[in-house]
């Protein structure tokens, strides 16, 4: 299908190999009319192609007029669990596609964005859907998940939110129930393998934060 709309595109990817594929994708695209800009300066609206973290810094940093001059943010990525494609879409971003999408469908996302439109790969409205299913965590219980996953122990969690530790042991009652997990480890992997919480977060370890707030280790 041939799309005759003037389409501008502004490349914001972080990885220059991928970056320049989909730059020589689009620019192939016998589908598309692109003029690609290396700048936003002078433009009132466009089709950004990003990474995830640039997409996402981007969306949440920008002037409140370039959402209403029209600039749309397509995130394509590697990322395709459901606590990340979550994320992006509540931040407000217009599009995502995985980085193994075909030249067609990437072709397509950047057509329906620039038309107003938003785009969402297939698979991704799909685990997008089955999430929806699930009960969600409050916000405290996604804050003491973050915790959990770092190696706090109950009087850390504490200490760290500023509540009270029935109040700890209760949001974390409520998240392993909602998790359907039966330990606190196993809280954190099911977290770490939706998304909920990176798989990093873990890096500093009990006896630091111990250490650091003059706890017992």
């Amino acid at each position: 299908m041939q799309f005759n709309q003037k389409i501008r595109i502004h490349f914001m990817h972080a990885d220059p190999v991928v970056s320049a594929g989909l730059r020589a994708i689009l620019s192939s695209s016998s589908e598309l009319n692109l003029s690609v800009h290396d700048s936003l300066a002078e433009l009132q609206s466009a089709v950004i192609i990003a990474d995830y973290h640039s997409g996402l810094h981007f969306y949440q940093h920008m002037p409140r007029a370039s959402h209403q001059d029209g600039f749309r943010v397509l995130i394509v990525t590697h990322y395709e669990k459901e606590g990340e494609v979550r994320h992006a879409v509540e931040c407000g971003v217009h599009g995502y596609l995985l980085q193994s999408c075909v030249p067609e469908e990437l072709a397509n996302a950047v057509h329906m964005l620039s038309s107003g439109q938003r785009y969402l790969s297939d698979n991704l409205k799909r685990s997008i859907a089955d999430s929806l299913g699930r009960t969600g965590l409050t916000g405290r219980e996604s804050d003491v998940l973050q915790l959990l996953g770092k190696g706090y122990c109950n009087k850390l969690i504490a200490r760290d939110l500023g509540i009270g530790l029935s109040t700890v042991k209760c949001h974390v009652k409520g998240v392993m129930a909602k998790l359907n997990a039966t330990a606190r480890t196993h809280a954190v992997v099911v977290a770490t393998q939706r998304g909920l919480i990176r798989a990093d977060a873990g890096t500093a370890s009990y006896r630091e934060h111990a250490y650091r707030h003059q706890l017992p280790g």
